[in-house]
């Protein structure tokens, strides 16, 4: 029976505020210490907002002056689907839009700890012929098209909301959205699908952000309403329909003369952002959900999906920090769609790529003179891997008279000597090598070929094999030491200083 349970929703016990141990935690005195600092009450309204894409729940409360202002921001454990809209049953989706929570919908009892019902679908949903029940926030830090936060996390939120339904407050507003609706983020999504829902909900973020006051909402005309109020010369206040016409109403003018502002504001720097050619967020490529970058940070093979990555750090950084709860050995992070990352450019195989062929006739042909000198062209070339010569210099290119007049036809076809692979080796091992030039000693060399016609040069695969196309190696460099065609085998660093002290 509780499997059954489970697979219907991410929660469907009985809902109530009835006495419980973990629905009756005290708000813990840090969160209290907040209050008094911002000059809350402890039982003032609350109001909360979630984001997808920054995997954030907000919780602002009422201060003493009657707006409410920012109490604490929690990382957001886990959230499934899309950035969108949930439409229908089954599809994973993690609601967006403006909800209200009551009492009834605070459940102590959840096999999640602890949670409280969304109240999808709202009668916006349902004009629109929406499906879904039973999504909830609560903890675990497991999602299947809800909001999971850790235990520690929501046992602090429903503390928060239960205190508030002491003090009176009927219901408390929750409004989740795809992300914070800055011009930034608009630019960035302008090509998504559900572009005009999305500016249809920013319009009660505005009314909150230039007011901070929970803003009033109607529903009429399948769209949403925000801070409807009757007309000056109306006897009753409207009454609104979600599918039926709307009725006549007005926005206060002081409300919507800051919101006009607001949105001119906005709409001006999103037309800069979209003409300075900003890059277009890539849609979903079959990853489920998001996860807080300090939860990813936290899980072998973590990711944050859909959310935010860490900017200015990197996760190894934020497995240090300590994570807001217990993370759930069950946890299972956002995962790609391997088949569309495979089908994109990957960065790190550039160095596979072939070089010319004049860098490549320049690099095999070695003056044999130099070779033959009293030790001076060895050592001279050695002098510039060390520092003391040109950047752009290898132990094998010939004096700049000899490399003047050599072409692919009139390339020396006599054999590598010893001296030229200890040459060979030394460009490999010498601190600061430009190991970008690696790649063309790895290429077939005609001219080698040519010259011994019983070992025919082969392409070396090697390098392609140590570099996997979906995983960049932290030890890339190694992948830049492949054997060079027609030379003698790469010697470990031991054998080539003991190679390296016979030569002196």
């Amino acid at each position: 029976m509780t499997a059954g349970v489970l697979l219907s929703g991410c929660d469907t016990d009985q809902v109530s505020l009835a006495t419980n141990a973990k629905a009756n935690q005290p708000v813990p005195p840090k969160l209290l210490a907040a209050m008094v600092e911002k000059d809350m009450d402890l039982q003032s309204p609350i109001l909360v907002r979630l984001f997808k894409q920054e995997a954030e729940l907000e919780v602002w409360k009422q201060a003493r002056n009657g707006q409410f202002v920012l109490l604490k921001t929690y990382p957001i454990c886990r959230w499934s689907g899309d950035l969108g809209p949930k439409v229908r049953e089954g599809d994973r989706q993690a609601p967006e839009g403006f909800y209200s929570i009551n009492p009834s919908q605070m459940n102590p009892q959840s096999a999640y700890y602890l949670s409280f019902n969304t109240g999808y679908p709202n009668a916006f949903d349902k004009a629109l012929g929406r499906t879904g029940s039973q999504l909830m926030v609560h903890g675990d830090c497991s999602s299947r098209g809800c909001y999971a936060m850790t235990d520690e996390q929501i046992a602090e939120i429903y503390s928060l909301g239960r205190e508030s339904f002491f003090g009176g407050q009927k219901a408390f507003q929750l409004q989740a959205y795809p992300f914070k609706m800055t011009p930034a983020n608009m630019a960035k999504h302008r090509n998504n699908p559900n572009m005009a829902f999305w500016k249809m909900i920013k319009e009660g973020y505005d009314h909150f952000e230039v007011t901070r006051q929970e803003p009033k909402v109607d529903f009429c005309e399948k769209k949403y309403v925000f801070d409807a109020a009757k007309p000056a010369d109306a006897k009753r206040d409207p009454v609104f329909d979600a599918s039926a016409k709307c009725p006549a109403y007005v926005i206060p003018e002081d409300v919507a003369s800051a919101v006009r502002e607001k949105q001119g504001r906005d709409e001006a720097e999103y037309a800069k952002l979209v003409a300075r050619g900003t890059p277009v967020a890539r849609m979903n490529t079959g990853i489920d959900g998001g996860m807080n970058k300090i939860f990813a940070a936290k899980i072998p093979e973590g990711s944050t999906g859909l959310s935010e990555g860490a900017e200015g750090t990197t996760l190894q950084m934020l497995a240090m920090a300590k994570a807001p709860g217990t993370i759930p050995g069950h946890v299972n992070p956002p995962k790609p769609n391997l088949d569309a990352v495979a089908a994109a450019p990957a960065p790190q195989e550039e160095p596979v790529v072939a070089v010319s062929a004049p860098a490549a006739g320049t690099r095999v042909a070695t003056a044999q003179p130099a070779e033959k000198s009293q030790g001076g062209g060895f050592f001279s070339n050695l002098g510039r891997k060390m520092g003391m010569g040109t950047a752009d210099t290898t132990a094998t290119t010939p004096p700049p008279q000899a490399t003047a007049s050599v072409t692919p036809a009139t390339t020396s076809t006599t054999p590598p000597t010893a001296a030229s692979r200890l040459k060979a080796a030394v460009t490999r091992f010498v601190p600061g090598h430009d190991k970008s030039k690696d790649a063309a000693k790895d290429a077939p060399k005609p001219a080698l070929a040519a010259a011994k016609p019983a070992e025919p040069a082969k392409p070396d695969t090697r390098l392609a094999q140590t570099r996997p196309a979906l995983k960049p190696s932290v030890g890339d460099g190694a992948a830049d030491s492949g054997q060079m065609s027609g030379a003698a085998p790469v010697v470990s660093s031991n054998s080539f200083d003991s190679r390296f002290g016979a030569v002196k």
